[in-house]
C-alpha cells in the first residue's frame, strides 16, 4: 500500500510505502480553484509573469480592481497575467461568496482576469499559494498585497497595499520580470 502525504507546500515523493515531503520550488507546482470550482493547476501560467493579488470587495482599497483590470488589459498581451484570490483575513472584508463575488467584480470592475476560490493569506490555515508566496517576502499584511512571480515561478518582489497597481516601480518590476 502507498502512502501519499501532503503537507501544505511541501509535495510529497512516494518510495515504495514511504513518503518523504518535499518543499514546493515553484508556483507552478501549485493548484488552485477558480471562483466557478474548477480546479486548476497553476503550471498553466507556466512562462508567463504573474501579477498575484489578495483581493476584497469591502475595503478602502476595493477601487484597486479597476487598476488591476487596466494593467491586466495593458500587459496580457506582453505575457503578464493578473490573477486574483479574495481573502476574509483582513476586517471581515471579503464575507461573500464565490459567485457573490465574481458578480461584483464582474458588473462593478468588469474584471476579466484570472480569479480564484477565497483563501487564507496568513496563520492557520494558510492556502500552499500564499505559503509559497508568502516564503520569502512575507505574508500580506492587508488586502491587495501584490507579489510578482516570474516566469521561471519564482517570487520576484512584493509590494504592500497602498501600492497602486499602475504605479512606476511596479511596472517597472513587471517589465524586469519580462526581461528575464
Amino acid at each position: 500500500m502507498r502512502t501519499l502525504i501532503v503537507l501544505s507546500t511541501l509535495a510529497a515523493v512516494t518510495f515504495g510505502s514511504v513518503a518523504f515531503a518535499e518543499p514546493v520550488m515553484s508556483f507552478f507546482e501549485l493548484k488552485s480553484t477558480r471562483l466557478n470550482g474548477k480546479a486548476e493547476d497553476l503550471s498553466s501560467y507556466k512562462g508567463k509573469v504573474l501579477l498575484v493579488v489578495n483581493t476584497a470587495s469591502e475595503c478602502g482599497y476595493t477601487p484597486q480592481y479597476a487598476g488591476l483590470e487596466k494593467l491586466h488589459q495593458e500587459y496580457k498581451d506582453k505575457g503578464v497575467v493578473v490573477l486574483g484570490f479574495p481573502s476574509n483575513d483582513f476586517g471581515g472584508q471579503e464575507p461573500g461568496t464565490s459567485e457573490q463575488i465574481a458578480k461584483f467584480c464582474e458588473l462593478r470592475f468588469k474584471t476579466t482576469f484570472p480569479m480564484f476560490e477565497k483563501v487564507k493569506t496568513k496563520g492557520e490555515g494558510q492556502s500552499p499559494v500564499y505559503e509559497f508566496l508568502a516564503r520569502k517576502h512575507g505574508a500580506p499584511k492587508w488586502n491587495f498585497h501584490k507579489y510578482v512571480v516570474g516566469k521561471d515561478g519564482q517570487v520576484k518582489a512584493a509590494f504592500p497595499s497602498s501600492v497602486e497597481p499602475e504605479s512606476a516601480e511596479l511596472k517597472k518590476a513587471l517589465d524586469g520580470a519580462l526581461k528575464e
